[in-house]
Order: C-alpha cells, then structure tokens, then sequence
C-alpha cells in the first residue's frame, strides 16, 4: 500500500514564495494517499544545487524560469551528480509548449498546479528515479536550450559552478578542459568541441586545443621558435592575467579580426 512507503523528501525550486507555498498546501491535501517531507525550498538554480547536495531529498520540483540560473540549466547540473534526484519541471507554457517537455524520465506541471497531477508527477518520480545523463542528453534536445551560464566543476566530492563571463580561456588537457579565470584555475570533464559550438557567440579558437573568450582579447604579439605549424608564429595577449596563448597558423586569419 502506499502509505506503507516511506515519505518522498522533497526541495521546491521557485522564485515566487506564494507558488511554494502554493505546493506545500497541494502536498498537504494529498498526504493521505502520497506522504511527503518538504526538506528545503530554493528560489533559484544556483541556491538549489547547493541545497540538494547538502540535503539529497528524493525529488526536486522545480521552476523552469527563474533568475540567475534558470530549472533546465540546474537539471545539467543536476545530472553530474552521483546521486542526483528525481526531477519534476513547473511551467507556465501552454500546452503544446508542455507537450515538447513529455519525457519519461522527467515530469512536467503545468502552472496553476492540481493536486490530482501533482500527485500523479510525484508517484511517476518514485518510480522514474533519479536524473541519468541519458536522459539528461535527451531533456537538452527536447528542450532546445541556449547556453549554459555556469560551467560545472567537480571538486573535493563537490560541484563548484564557474559563471561562463568570468572564464578567459579553455585549454584542452588529455581528458580534462582547465578553464581560467582572473583568481584561478577549474577542471571541467567536458569536450572543447562541444564546448566551442555551444558558446560559440563568447569563445573563438586560436589553436586546437585552446578556445578564448572575445573580449578576454587585449592584441597579439609575434612568438618566436617551433609554434605547432614551425617557424614564426603569433601568441594572443589576455587583459586579466599574464599568460600568452598560441594561435595556430590555420585561425590566424579568422582571429586576427580581434587585434585591438
């Protein structure tokens, strides 16, 4: 029976208090057939990811807009965790929009929520379970999503997120991409190819292994010795740190646009 099963821990992620509040009162009529547990509340992605690793609750019911990093961005995320919780998406779309979101891993709730289907999401997330990166890579494709606004950086058993406008450079490394910042260094497990098509609009690339952001620029000096085509070659020259990165001879013409 239903009320045999232990309470589903749940974070509500949302910035508006009244649609919090909202939820707990659904959750609290329904109690009898589904009991729950609110562990935490959350008014946006960046303030949930830090509450979900702290308290692991079951099920993360979340905002798909909010401010400073929005519910898809959060589920990215959310996926590079070890044990990450199930996830159920609140909209204010219309229904064709939901329609695009329907996937099996996920549940979606169309704004102003009913008990009857909050219900119905939190009994599919028990038995979904968690967020996988496969269906993580499907949620992205459904859901046509921009670029993220936060790298994701996994340190000492943590996720550490690295605002994108504060990162200079890429640099490829074996498997890993050092991405830096004016203060410091950050390891990503991430692709520089993929990396490059999704922020194509901030980073170009100067060399096969190195991406810069535009305005990181600050000119261009000629290097001397065995660059990766031989000979003489060009190093790009950053505002914020001291570093001189190669340009490879092949993105010369398209970089040198950006010489101040």
């Amino acid at each position: 029976m239903t009320d045999a099963l232990p309470a589903l821990t749940l974070l509500l992620v949302d910035d508006e208090a009244p649609a919090r509040a909202r939820i707990k009162e659904l959750l609290q009529d329904i109690a009898a057939e589904l009991p729950t547990r609110v562990v935490g509340e959350a008014a946006d992605g960046e303030e949930a990811l830090a509450l979900i690793q702290h308290l692991r609750p079951d099920v993360a019911l979340v905002d798909i807009r909010m401010p400073k990093m929005d519910g898809l961005e959060l589920a990215r995320h959310l996926a590079g965790l070890p044990q990450p919780p199930a996830l159920i998406f609140a909209t204010a779309y219309d229904t064709h929009a939901v329609q695009a979101f329907d996937l099996n891993a996920v549940d979606y709730l169309l704004k102003p929520v009913r008990a009857a289907r909050l219900q119905a999401a939190l009994e599919k997330a028990r038995l979904v379970g968690p967020l996988t990166t496969e269906r993580l890579t499907k949620l992205r494709q459904d859901a046509g999503q921009g670029p993220r606004r936060h790298f994701s950086c996994h340190e000492r058993g943590r996720i550490l997120l690295v605002p994108v406008q504060e990162v200079l450079y890429l640099k490829a490394d074996l498997k890993y991409v050092t991405a830096r910042t004016r203060e410091r260094e950050y390891l990503l497990d991430e692709a520089l190819t993929h990396l490059e098509q999704e922020f194509a609009e901030r980073f170009i690339r100067l060399h096969r292994s190195v991406l810069v952001a535009k305005d990181a620029l600050s000119g261009f000096e000629r290097g001397q010795g065995d660059g990766e085509d031989g000979g003489e070659h060009w190093l790009a020259l950053l505002k914020e740190v001291p570093e001189k990165l190669p340009v490879s001879r092949r993105q010369w013409s398209h970089v040198k646009q950006y010489a101040k």
